[in-house]
């Protein structure tokens, strides 16, 4: 069996490119091989000296760049520690798809909602917050040209005349006006152009503040390569009619002869000349008609064949067959449908059970139209349609049910439900890239969806829902688990009832809320920040500290005015902001310079990079994105929870002695139970026995 050597790589000696014994005993010889040497960087490889540069793309102790290098990981390593630092690149960034439901309020519930927007202490409550912020995402995200076209504001675009006129600088009827004509035989408008002068023309093309001025030079080239075509065109069909012109006279006569009496085919040709014709040729007029009736069908389709491009050259033959001459089934016809009783229903058509009615009992039914002017109320005092109620009923319906409110439908062969719908908005009509948060302004403050979320569903494609919120943080990989375990699964799994617990009469409109438990060991409550749309861990500090911060509180001495943390050493901040997570280093380094400047230098090892990508336009007009820059930040992940506990709160119970709406019914009177005790017929009560 024949084997093809390897190729020896440049720089390595024939020998050594196939020895792998470590106690190579080969004699050095030049160009053929070299001594055995161990690595550089101890990593115990023995190997041939003209290997080293081959051995470093391999050698676990050599110094490389991170894997993440191009997204930002200013780190370099020895490669067997590679792995180990993937856990904790800051490049290595995970974006957290948690996905929920959250639909709008029925009109069941519109106490408690009524009364839970209107509370002063309503960003306290976990779960009205989550809905504040899902509801303003929601409202952020609802267009409303989708749901309601019809009130569009109507853009009128600018005649064409009246942009040549402003453009031009020219009175009133300089430039070219269509004045409207008679009405033609087919029912169109006739228009009639007034033509410009010359001196109208030679000012228009001089004008520069036309629409399109930029595309003046590719479109005349275009222009300028198609008319000169068109010329070359001309002239070769001039030269070629000319030259086969006594050819075609010569053969078709020599072939007309042999296949026809001479005799007959002169009188045909003397009576076609008294008639207007001119002869057989292409480019005679009407040679189509007179090969028709001439000539049988084995010559006219040879006659096709040889001289069908002149025939298409000349405008005889049509290229392409028209649309009203394409070829259709002779027994096919269609059948005009006057009225519904003249068709016929097919035998296969089932009707559906609610149509099988006894047409003798069939109410008598008129087709009217109707309108709101049939109420005798003017427009202005018709009720104004609430514009969130109505939108986010829209698009529930097309949620659910998957089209829009009252839409036409064929519920058969032979029925169809025509449905409109009219709505009449204060702030109508809406601009063509107005959004449900445009329209609303200052009243998205009310809460118009549940404050229950929903996690798994089979009503809808979450891909493309208007109700399905994700979380969309981003994290280091090493942060991930633990905000999916503290955030997702510990409190928004279980706000509903476990976590924070509502009044058992909230159905009836009371807001009170509390929260049972904190984290073990810990004196800390679970507060929601808006800002970042985040849960955060908030610290309960006895009130000595700020007793005691209120004393040591700085002099105003017309010097550097700090706080006494910060006249602590820079060594000792940094030392003190490694103990914080990375939600409060995100804070705190908005307090001050110096605080920046502190939790800067914990940057590389608690925050986390990206690439800030922007769109670049180049003068020809094509655009790409380029990497403006590296953004480096801290997640909006809090200290890690592994265990909760009860908090010292008291029961509900003690709540609803003092509850407003819990009201009980007080009876002094005996009530007869019917179980007990039955009528006589003389009206007096027996004991049952």
């Amino acid at each position: 069996m024949m084997v093809k050597s390897r190729k020896t790589p440049m720089g390595q000696h024939e020998h050594c490119n196939k020895c792998h014994n470590v106690h190579c005993q080969v004699p050095v010889q030049i160009s053929v091989s070299c001594m055995v040497v161990k690595c550089r960087k101890n990593c115990g490889a023995v190997l041939h000296k003209c290997k080293e540069e081959e051995h470093l793309l391999l050698c676990p102790n050599e110094k490389v760049h991170c894997l993440n290098a191009d997204y930002g990981c200013p780190f370099t390593m020895l490669r067997h520690r590679l792995a180990k630092h993937l856990e904790v690149c800051p490049a290595s960034v995970v974006n957290c798809s948690q996905d929920w439901n959250r639909w709008p309020i029925s009109d069941t519930d519109l106490d408690f909602y009524r009364n839970v927007s209107g509370a002063s202490q309503i960003q306290e409550h976990l779960d009205v917050a989550m809905a504040l912020r899902d509801q303003e995402l929601l409202f952020r995200s609802i267009k409303m040209k989708n749901i309601f076209p019809e009130l569009m504001e109507v853009i009128e675009e600018p005649a064409l005349q009246d942009m040549a006129v402003a453009g031009t600088g020219l009175a009133d009827g300089a430039a070219g006006s269509f004045d409207c004509g008679e009405f033609t035989e087919n029912g169109c408008m006739r228009l009639v152009e007034n033509e410009l002068s010359q001196e109208e023309r030679d000012a228009l093309a001089k004008n520069r503040n036309l629409e399109s001025i930029q595309n003046y030079s590719s479109w005349e080239g275009i222009f300028r390569k198609e008319m000169e075509a068109c010329k070359q065109t001309v002239k070769s069909l001039d030269k070629q009619a000319g030259s086969s012109g006594v050819k075609e006279e010569q053969a078709s006569s020599n072939s007309h002869r042999e296949m026809r009496d001479p005799h007959q085919f002169q009188e045909n040709a003397a009576t076609a000349s008294m008639n207007g014709a001119t002869g057989l040729a292409p480019w005679h007029d009407g040679v189509m008609e007179r090969v028709g009736k001439e000539l049988n069908i084995g010559e006219y389709n040879m006659y096709l064949v040889h001289n069908g491009a002149m025939l298409i050259n000349f405008g005889q033959l049509a290229a392409c067959t028209p649309r009203e001459k394409d070829f259709v089934y002779g027994n096919l016809e269609p059948i005009e449908v006057q009225t519904i009783r003249s068709f016929n229903v097919p035998t296969s058509y089932r009707a559906k059970r609610h149509h099988l009615k006894d047409p003798t009992r069939k109410i008598k039914s008129i087709h009217q139209s109707v309108d709101t002017a049939d109420l005798g109320v003017s427009a202005e005092d018709l009720p104004k349609s609430d514009e969130v109620n109505a939108t986010l009923l829209c698009c529930l319906e097309k949620e659910l049910k998957g089209h829009l409110i009252s839409e036409s439908v064929g519920t058969d062969g032979l029925y169809i439900d025509v449905g409109t719908q009219t709505y009449n908005f204060a702030s109508a009509p809406f601009k063509t890239d107005a959004t449900l948060s445009d329209i609303i302004g200052d009243k998205s403050c009310n809460l118009h969806v549940h404050i229950q979320a929903e996690s798994v569903t089979r009503r809808h494609n979450k891909t493309s829902s208007a109700f399905n919120y994700s979380c969309g943080h981003f994290f280091r990989r090493d942060e991930y688990h633990s905000h999916f375990k503290n955030v997702h699964s510990d409190i928004q799994a279980c706000l509903n009832g476990w976590f924070e617990e509502r009044c058992p009469l909230a159905y009836l409109g009371c807001t009170f809320s509390q929260t049972r438990f904190q984290p073990a060991g810990h004196q800390a409550t679970i507060k929601y920040c808006r800002d970042l749309s985040t849960f955060a861990l908030q610290p309960m500090v006895p009130s000595s500290l700020f007793e005691a911060a209120r004393a040591f509180s700085p002099q105003q001495n017309g010097a550097r005015n700090l706080d006494p943390l910060s006249r602590l050493p820079f060594e000792i901040l940094r030392h003190i902001a490694g103990y914080l997570d990375s939600f409060t280093l995100s804070q705190l380094s908005q307090v001050s310079h110096l605080m920046r400047e502190v939790c800067g230098t914990l940057l590389q090892e608690r925050g986390m990079v990206s690439l800030k990508w922007e769109k670049k336009t180049y003068s020809h007009g094509g655009t790409s994105w380029k990497c403006r820059k590296k953004v480096w930040e801290f997640s909006c992940l809090f200290s890690t929870v592994d265990r909760w506990s009860f908090r010292n709160a008291p029961s509900m119970s003690e709540h609803l002695k003092a509850c407003s709406f819990y009201q009980r019914e007080e009876h002094s009177e005996p009530v007869a139970l019917p179980c007990l005790r039955e009528a006589t017929e003389n009206g007096t009560v027996k004991q049952n026995r």
